[in-house]
């Protein structure tokens, strides 16, 4: 099911990003990305966020979830949110999600599903994380060598296995 949502309504109903922060927008893009990777490709979102500079489409974007930023000096997100109500094509298909009246308003105008962001910020609470299969141990291990090799790269100072365990790089 497709969600077509107003971006920063979203931010100032989530209790972990706050709208302050100048990494707003990518804390929720990357949220909307771990649901939809939850999903399996059974959700698809398009969020939409006002004041980008130039505006349109981000690098963000992947194929599941679209991002767009409504031009600083020419729109808003609302203005965008209600254009794509106005073309959506199937929009008995797809979920509304805004804080904003007008833009509900316009959702049901258009016989779209629709959610308040504090509504969705419920649902999302309501999904569990991804859990490991019951009875799976999952047990993660990292080699010296692959522990040296990341503290060489980062700086993380001096090696912690002694000169013969490793071989010599040519």
């Amino acid at each position: 099911m497709p969600y077509l949502i107003d971006g920063h309504n979203l931010i100032a109903r989530l209790p972990d990003i706050d709208l302050a922060d100048p990494n707003d927008e990518a804390k929720l893009v990357t949220k909307l990305k771990g649901l939809v990777a939850k999903k399996r490709g059974r959700m698809q979102c398009t969020v939409i966020f006002d004041c980008g500079l130039p505006g349109g489409y981000s690098a963000m974007s992947t194929k599941s979830v679209q991002v767009i930023f409504a031009a600083m000096q020419h729109s808003d997100a609302d203005r965008l949110l209600k254009l794509h109500i106005r073309r959506t094509r199937d929009p008995k298909n797809w979920t509304v999600v805004s804080s904003d009246q007008a833009v509900l308003d316009c959702a049901r105008a258009h016989k779209m599903k629709w959610l308040t962001s504090a509504e969705f910020v419920d649902k999302l609470a309501g999904e569990s994380p991804a859990e490991d299969a019951p009875g799976e141990e999952v047990d993660i291990q990292i080699s010296d060598a692959e522990v040296d090799e990341w503290m060489d790269l980062f700086g993380g100072g001096e090696s912690r296995s002694s000169p013969g365990e490793m071989a010599e790089s040519p």
